[in-house]
């Protein structure tokens, strides 16, 4: 069983966090060659075509700050974003998509594994899960090899305003029942739309609540 590190932030200030500026760093495919400034990072990371660049887009309020596509697999890089010059959002390849090459996915993964893993200045990993479908082993896997790993993350679910909101809470419950039988606490959860901006404070607020007590390295 694995325990969550993460526990929600219970009577957090409302700190609002503004988006003065948001705009594009760089692209790496090593965790050694990312940007050097002392900034805390966040990366966002999920199954391909969860609707991760439209979320990016969402927060920073740019709506062509991350690439949309229909075609998932866009993202095949470690995509930095510099936002009001005092953190980075990190847009992480999505995993599991089936249709690109072996060797290809297995290059994906060897970075992203090693990006989480020995990046020290993430300071969370908001890990976002499509509320539509049903638990998917893949997602569960990851978020499970992350616990191992001690990796600080949160869930996100997307998409919410695809389904009925009994529907939705179903979903969610599905997928949190299938996370119990692993963990025994779930890690903290946000429910996002990016249509209607469902969950953009919430996201910001826990951002900045956790880079006002980021020490730097």
């Amino acid at each position: 069983m694995y325990l969550c590190y993460f526990n929600s932030i219970e009577n957090v200030l409302q700190i609002k966090m503004f988006i003065k500026s948001a705009f594009y760093t760089g692209s790496y495919v090593d965790y050694r060659d990312c940007p050097e400034r002392d900034l805390p990072e966040f990366a966002f990371i999920g199954r391909s075509n969860v609707g991760k660049s439209s979320l990016i887009n969402m927060l920073t309020n740019h709506q062509k700050l991350a690439k949309t596509s229909s075609s998932p697999g866009k993202t095949q890089t470690i995509n930095y974003f510099t936002i009001n010059d005092d953190w980075f959002l990190v847009d992480l390849p999505g995993y599991g998509y089936a249709k690109s090459s072996k060797v290809q996915r297995k290059k994906w993964e060897r970075f992203i594994r090693d990006f989480l893993a020995k990046r020290l200045s993430v300071q969370c990993v908001f890990l976002l899960i499509d509320s539509r479908i049903s638990p998917q082993k893949i997602d569960i896997d990851f978020a499970n090899w992350m616990g191992e790993q001690h990796i600080p993350f949160v869930i996100v679910f997307t998409k919410a305003e695809k389904e009925k909101p009994q529907k939705l809470q179903e979903n969610i419950q599905a997928f949190n029942n299938s996370m119990l039988e692993y963990w025994n606490e779930l890690p903290q959860q946000f429910i996002t739309s990016s249509t209607n901006k469902l969950g953009r404070e919430e996201i910001l607020d826990f951002i900045d609540e956790i880079k006002s007590n980021y020490v730097t390295l």
